[in-house]
């Protein structure tokens, strides 16, 4: 998914400067965000005082909407360079075109997993016809230096490993929780598990004390941590835990994110992650100018116009203001 902010602003993040190194409970309110003609979303990270959760850097939380009578997701061709995308779905469907010429229909608890890595252009759209309901996360990964210029690529895992407790299903979309590894390429060490709680249920999951960790709510209310959270909520946790927590007084579903803080200093605008203001510079001018990221095919529609750039010059920074 794309951030389609039309007053696009550079995003500075990176660095263990700002990382919390024993537990915290911050919690992240959202940002509403337009995204097309009938989706809006609430954007997580980047958060005004909290840039990124490991190599976790941006997190947008849609739905449920109801889209029997509208278009649904439409987010035209638009590039990315430097990072992963996460496609997360509990409810409807999205289709996936890239410029490596992938199309896949993504549904609800498989994972659509697109590393950009030096360069790509990507589509996504409700089908038609398309299911009632859609309710879902986008996430992106930033890359390290050693692995954000590889090849573009695209992976579809239909299946993918569950850690199970009474009342509580894990299912790991991303890295290792407790004995189950998503089959998804990771480039940093990292996790993202989606948590299924039945109503009643008090668990304890096992996390790594050197890891910091987010959990965003995504339908039913819970306690995290002593924490109640609602949908569309994000409590920020910093490190220094080896379980956290986790009750439901009634069905609710949550999205547990962390990784080891990540070392490097990025700059994020528009749809891209770079180093500096000449990688972001070039990256605009080869959008604009048509090469490099390639071309997406059968998108009924034309590519997104990449935002102008701040008049103020970008510098990598750390993770918060």
């Amino acid at each position: 998914m794309s951030n389609l902010d039309r007053e696009a602003a550079p995003s500075l993040c990176g660095g263990r400067g700002f990382v919390v190194t024993e537990p915290v409970r911050e919690l992240l309110s959202p940002r509403h965000v337009r995204l097309g003609e009938s989706t809006e979303v609430r954007r997580l990270l980047p958060n005004l005082g909290r840039r990124m959760v490991g190599a976790w850097c941006f997190v947008d939380h849609y739905g449920p909407d109801d889209i029997a009578d509208e278009p649904g997701m439409q987010v035209p061709p638009h590039p990315h360079m430097g990072l992963q995308t996460v496609s997360w779905l509990h409810e409807g469907e999205v289709l996936h075109r890239d410029s490596t010429g992938s199309l896949q229909t993504i549904r609800p608890r498989q994972l659509g997993l697109m590393t950009s890595g030096r360069a790509i252009s990507h589509s996504e759209e409700s089908p038609r016809p398309h299911a009632r309901l859609l309710h879902g996360a986008q996430l992106w990964v930033a890359l390290p230096d050693t692995h954000r210029h590889t090849d573009p690529h695209f992976e579809f895992h239909a299946e993918l490993p569950e850690v199970t407790a009474p009342g509580l299903r894990a299912t790991v979309l991303m890295g290792t929780l407790d004995t189950a590894t998503s089959p998804g390429t990771a480039y940093t060490p990292l996790v993202g598990a989606d948590l299924a709680l039945t109503g009643g249920t008090d668990v304890r999951v096992p996390v790594e004390r050197d890891f910091e960790y987010a959990v965003l709510a995504m339908s039913g209310e819970a306690h995290v941590d002593g924490v109640p959270l609602v949908p569309g909520s994000m409590l920020y946790l910093g490190c220094g835990r080896d379980e956290l927590p986790l009750r439901a007084d009634s069905d609710a579903g949550l999205m547990l994110l962390g990784g080891e803080p990540f070392e490097e200093e990025l700059i994020m605008f528009w749809n891209w992650i770079g180093r500096s203001q000449e990688e972001i510079e070039q990256a605009r001018r080869d959008w604009m100018e048509g090469s490099r990221f390639g071309e997406v095919e059968g998108y009924d529609g034309a590519p997104l116009p990449a935002p102008e750039l701040p008049a103020v010059p970008l510098k990598p920074r750390g993770r918060a203001r």
